[in-house]
């Protein structure tokens, strides 16, 4: 009897947790949707939402829900990360004159370039965790240059609202200190601006002049954006161009390949002098090459052929876990995806966080991939050793 009743008090227990779970679903998601921006419809926003113009979308709450429960039931069968990469912190120098451009890795999409006296700042993340309140991945490796160190910022570009790349604790510290100017894709604006803080929201293809001849153009890839599941596509995901004499400098955000038309879009503005390229994140299940949220080192091969194969950092990788594939599996893929197309190039290599280095002048550009040669190695199993 005692049984009996201790199994109905359980079975009870559990059907009111399974009822609270579907009223937390259904009531709390519209409640954390917010209003990021108002405008006219255009070929990506119907005056609610963005959109991808080539087709894919963001998943919906309750497969977001689904997707976090995968990959905690999942952990242990998931490749080995390390808890910690030791980093060697650099110190920048305070400003690069001319034509002179040097790049340093912060770590994940965070990449330093200074040239022509500026210093410009892509998604700037010195958070511990990448998520809401201090929750989410922790980063296995320190920035590649302490805050403290980092040189007075003149331009950030912010390329959407997740917080692996919208961390608004980094943006205040930065704004507190140097004032930069903050441009970003529409409705991110909000985002950064209810913290206190100002931003320039874009819409795909704007502009906005820092100098004479040295511009920031808000480019198009191709990606979702949110908040909290519920306020999906609210804002603008995108890329940038920033116009430079000496030869143009991309950033392509997070992005999938989509139509895989949008780096010619951006190599249209000028020739590309430097490019930080994501790699890593592809794998979402074993043996998976990429997903529509984001490329893996076959598309990023592709998006650096379509630039003009120029001095490029592979970046997004490497700090924070946010997928199947294990640590090293992005670069390392990387090299053996250009070796197989015969490319082998200097120009598109990995670094380590924290290094600094020197991108020459435009002049001789690397030797291009070819997809029979890796298609061929896939063919041959070449990369199922990388997990």
């Amino acid at each position: 009897m005692r049984i009996a009743m201790m199994v109905k008090v359980i079975f009870g227990a559990l059907l009111w947790f399974v009822v609270t779970l579907c009223l937390f679903l259904t009531l709390v998601p519209p409640f954390l949707d917010r209003i990021y921006y108002r405008g006219a419809e255009t070929g990506h926003f119907d005056g609610e939402r963005f959109a991808n113009p080539d087709g894919g979308t963001a998943p919906a709450p309750a497969l977001a829900f689904v997707f976090l429960a995968h990959r905690i039931s999942s952990a242990g069968r998931q490749p080995p990360w390390p808890t910690h990469v030791p980093v060697i912190p650099s110190r920048p120098p305070a400003r690069v004159a001319g034509q002179a451009m040097r790049v340093t890795w912060i770590g994940h999409a965070t990449v330093l370039i200074q040239t022509q006296g500026l210093n410009i700042l892509t998604d700037p993340v010195w958070s511990e965790a990448a998520g809401p309140f201090g929750y989410g991945p922790r980063r296995v490796a320190a920035p590649g240059v302490k805050l403290s160190d980092l040189p007075a910022i003149d331009l950030i570009v912010v390329s959407h609202n997740h917080y692996d790349h919208l961390d608004l604790t980094t943006l205040k510290a930065l704004w507190q200190r140097d004032r930069p100017m903050i441009v970003t894709g529409l409705g991110n604006d909000s985002v950064i601006g209810q913290a206190g803080l100002p931003a320039r929201g874009l819409d795909w293809g704007q502009r906005l002049t820092l100098r004479p001849g040295i511009n920031v153009v808000v480019t198009r890839n191709h990606h979702w954006s949110s908040r909290w599941f519920a306020d999906r596509n609210r804002a603008l995901w995108s890329g940038f161009v920033v116009t430079l004499p000496g030869g143009n400098l991309f950033f392509a955000g997070d992005t999938g390949w989509g139509d895989g038309r949008w780096p010619k879009e951006a190599a249209a503005l000028g020739p590309v002098r430097f490019a930080a390229i994501p790699i890593g994140a592809f794998r979402f299940k074993p043996g998976q090459m990429a997903s529509d949220a984001h490329i893996g080192p076959r598309d990023a091969i592709r998006v650096w052929e379509e630039l003009g194969r120029p001095w490029a950092l592979p970046v997004h990788w490497g700090t924070f876990r946010l997928s199947w594939e294990a640590y090293r599996t992005p670069p390392n893929m990387l090299a053996a995806m250009l070796r197989c197309g015969g490319a082998n190039s200097r120009h598109f290599v990995d670094r380590t966080i924290g290094q600094s280095f020197e991108v020459p002048a435009i002049g001789v550009r690397g030797a291009p991939a070819s997809d029979q040669g890796i298609a061929k190695c896939r063919a041959e199993g070449a990369f199922d050793r990388f997990r």
